[in-house]
């Protein structure tokens, strides 16, 4: 019985976080805020490394610095679009409870490495059309700009289209909060890489 009320409780505590409805400015400038800072946390990464370095790989199947950045970049535009096909369709507020997470849920288990999930194969690096690092760098920062503008300024209903990515339900808003975690999910993984004993010096 007390674990069923802790688990009421849980429900309810998600159900006062995540209103249904147009998204306050505090929602809008929170989002923006979160998305800048985790688009600054993955070029500083990145910034000023070598070929070697960006090509640098710890085993044969892990990915460099390069290839985590391709897969970023592909990943930011791959799941917006996703989003955007969601929002030109009807509201679905009666998928919204099949959302299982809050807000600070959704930031915190995208961005852990807790968990490894292989990728969908248009996702992997070598998949993703980018010749080098400055072509997925200057994708990211483009896709990211317009996300950015895109929170701040959207009148949209994002609480009541809800996406399915197949292991979870989220609402619009919460997977503009993903893409920002994704990215910082990634930005870790390039700094695993250059913490390993082998990474070039330069």
């Amino acid at each position: 019985m007390k674990k069923l009320l802790v688990a009421v409780a849980s429900l309810v505590l998600v159900s006062f976080t995540q209103q249904a409805g147009p998204i306050t400015d505090k929602e809008k400038a929170d989002a923006a805020k979160f998305l800048t800072e985790t688009e600054d946390g993955v070029l500083a990464s990145v910034k000023g490394l070598s070929d070697a370095q960006l090509k640098f790989k710890a085993a044969p199947d892990k990915w460099g610095v390069e290839e985590c950045m391709m897969h970023i970049a592909a990943s930011e535009k791959l799941l917006w679009a996703n989003v955007e096909k969601q929002l030109k369709e009807n509201a679905n507020p009666e998928k919204r409870a099949d959302i299982k997470m809050s807000d600070d849920d959704v930031k915190k288990n995208i961005e852990s490495r807790a968990n490894k999930v292989k990728t969908f194969a248009p996702l992997e690096p070598q998949n993703t059309g980018f010749k080098n690092l400055d072509e997925a760098i200057a994708s990211f920062k483009e896709n990211r700009g317009k996300l950015i503008d895109y929170i701040k300024g959207t009148n949209a209903d994002l609480r009541n289209h809800v996406v399915n990515m197949g292991f979870a339900s989220f609402d619009s808003y919460q997977m503009i909060l993903f893409i920002g975690a994704h990215s910082n999910r990634h930005m870790q993984q390039i700094e695993e890489v250059k913490a390993d004993a082998n990474f070039p010096k330069k």
